[in-house]
């Protein structure tokens, strides 16, 4: 194999992707400022199956157009001739390469995944506007040319390859080929004509660093392509891939104004639009989630990590930034100690990368620095050094790293040691979700015991607590009141001829009667008094902290408030009127039984009497 890549001599020998000639005779006419659409459709009609997907699209839902488009030349105004020259690239390529001679690419699966990436960066486009959709519809269809290209130049060789990883499968190509399916794509792009524009946000796309803080069009169609690429692995995952997607997903989406809703129904549109597509122009879409996995490169972008890199020397910092992000990690650089302490500090990554031999703050004294600060205790450290000696590496672990490098970095080695660190921060990850889960449910356990514990202790007619509740109340209130020699009172209310409402008007009005009565009572006592509802028409009023005279003016203000406040809206057969006894702990050393006990015997004697008044315990 040649360790020279020659793009002009494998592209003469046709050993490359190439249009159709209409489409390349196309593309030439409209670069000329001269070329005019008819002379685009003259072009087309040579052509009868691009000229026939051309009407095709132009009809479609996809496009949109509001009347039957049924001539090339009405087509072409319609869409415009850029559109045309991409449209005219990208189906004559499809139509072209739908099979091939390298055994282990998946064809099908390569022109499913690229028409729903074409359909993802449009559809983004069209509601961030950056360019043309249809333009942009062709850059995400050819954006992995390149593998196309590999496959069609050396089938045999690259069929050899194709379960490698993304980022082994970069380098391997860069090893048998001299040049990786990626850069491929931008020169195979480049000499059809692309626009720089597209080619520099094709680029930045694939950087994955997070330093994309340029608001220039370039960047801003970089993420676009970003977001579509990540929408598309998304639509081609089975279920469970979809739910660990998702959420990284939604974030990104926030930067478009999609809230979850708005993004499930915007998916959901991509896909009957990719469908109707692969109808279109013969892609298959049946390639169904469950059949693929997802990218490496992107999966890896969503259980990417946070890496800080730290190095004095700018050709090592630009070398690992590089191939780390092309492994998926998000890469920060710092130069020296001191500003990487300080980022570490703002930006909390979850790995840092140190040199050892740095000024002022060596990396030792970095790692010494971070493992005496709280916010660093879980930060993955792993040390660059050109030493093997036992005692250094001794002092490096007692400093603090994780792990080491030894220098020149192999990339491999330092993979599978982030590998290793990718494990261990994702157990701690875990280990944090988990505790916040476990947080949340024992708030929410607490949450639904206080409601269970209030429901269970009140009375649902009236809202007032209930029996249980005064009993146990009335305990506590009791014991409070020998400890701290204090009187309590208890109040025992029943409600006059409650039977007679019940049996001329029904159960339901002698439930709107109890509420009522309970609203009175709950207005008429003071805010250290317990009003309780026993059951039926009886009520108890716990009154701490109160001596006989105060219950009986307790007591009167209850009876007269019932009998001035009468339920609006209903005709009862007599007002509703209450009986009231009352007793006292000062009057003996009865526990809280007696004193119910001898407060219901005084609601007898005042019933005696002729019921609506309050009587004291004797």
């Amino acid at each position: 194999m040649s360790n020279e890549f020659n793009f002009h001599e494998l592209k003469s020998a046709d050993r490359l992707p190439s249009p159709s000639g209409t489409a390349l005779a196309i593309i030439k006419l409209v670069q000329r400022e001269d070329a005019t659409a008819q002379q685009v459709a003259q072009l087309l009609q040579t052509d009868p199956a691009l000229s026939g997907r051309i009407l095709s699209f132009a009809n479609s839902a996809a496009f949109g157009s509001r009347r039957p488009v049924v001539s090339i030349q009405d087509a072409v105004f319609l869409i415009g001739m850029s559109a045309v020259r991409t449209f005219a690239l990208s189906l004559s390529l499809v139509g072209k390469y739908h099979i091939g001679l390298c055994s282990g690419f998946d064809y099908k699966l390569y022109w499913s995944k690229s028409l729903m990436m074409a359909v993802s960066i449009a559809g983004v486009v069209t509601r961030d506007r950056t360019t043309s959709p249809e333009e942009a519809f062709t850059l995400g269809l050819l954006a992995d040319i390149g593998l196309l290209g590999l496959a069609t130049a050396w089938p045999e060789k690259f069929s050899e390859c194709l379960n490698k990883s993304e980022v082994e499968l970069i380098f391997w190509e860069q090893e048998q080929f001299a040049i990786d399916h990626f850069a491929l794509s931008l020169i195979l792009l480049e000499d059809w004509g692309f626009p720089a524009i597209f080619l520099e946000a094709l680029k930045q796309s694939r950087q994955l660093s997070a330093e994309l803080s340029d608001s220039s069009r370039a960047i801003k169609l970089s993420r676009q392509l970003r977001f579509a690429a990540h929408i598309t692995d998304y639509c081609l995952a089975n279920d469970s891939k979809r739910a660990a997607l998702l959420p990284n997903l939604e974030v990104e989406a926030e930067q478009y104004s999609f809230d979850k809703t708005g993004l499930i129904s915007f998916v959901d549109a991509l896909m009957s639009q990719w469908e109707e597509w692969g109808r279109l122009i013969n892609v298959s879409t049946d390639v169904r989630i469950a059949d693929i996995e997802i990218s490496p490169v992107i999966e890896m972008g969503y259980s990417k990590l946070e890496i800080l890199l730290v190095d004095d020397d700018s050709m090592m910092l630009a070398r690992l930034s590089k191939q780390l992000s092309l492994s998926g990690h998000r890469i920060t650089v710092c130069r020296d100690g001191e500003s990487a302490l300080k980022h570490v500090i703002e930006g909390k990554p979850q790995l840092l990368l140190t040199d050892w031999h740095m000024k002022p703050m060596n990396g030792l004294q970095l790692c010494k620095a971070l493992r005496a600060s709280d916010f660093a205790k879980n930060l993955y450290i792993i040390m660059l050094t050109a030493t093997e000696n036992e005692d250094a590496l001794v002092e490096a672990f007692d400093a603090g790293i994780d792990d080491y490098v030894t220098k020149p970095v192999s990339l491999r080695v330092l993979l599978a040691r982030i590998r290793a660190a990718q494990r261990i921060i994702g157990l701690q990850q875990e280990l944090f979700e988990d505790r916040k889960e476990l947080e949340r449910s024992t708030a929410e356990l607490a949450v639904a015991n206080r409601r269970l514990q209030h429901i269970a202790h009140t009375d649902l007619l009236t809202s007032l607590p209930n029996r249980r509740y005064a009993l146990s109340r009335l305990e506590q209130e009791r014991i409070a009141s020998q400890r701290f020699n204090r009187p309590l009172s208890v109040l025992m209310l029943d409600l006059d001829y409650f039977k007679l409402i019940n049996d001329t008007l029904g159960h339901d009005v002698g439930d709107q009667v109890l509420t009522h009565v309970a609203a009175v009572i709950r207005d008429a006592i003071r805010a250290n008094d317990v009003a309780c509802r026993l059951g039926g028409e009886e009520f108890i009023v716990i009154a701490p902290n109160t001596d006989i005279p105060a219950a009986l003016l307790l007591a009167d203000r209850i009876c007269k408030a019932i009998e001035s406040r009468q339920l609006k809206g209903v005709v009862l057969p007599r007002v509703v009127t209450v009986s009231i006894g009352v007793s006292s702990s000062k009057d003996c050393n009865a526990d809280w039984r007696d004193l119910i006990k001898l407060a219901d015997k005084a609601v007898y004697e005042v019933k005696k009497k002729g019921r609506n008044g309050v009587q004291l315990a004797s």
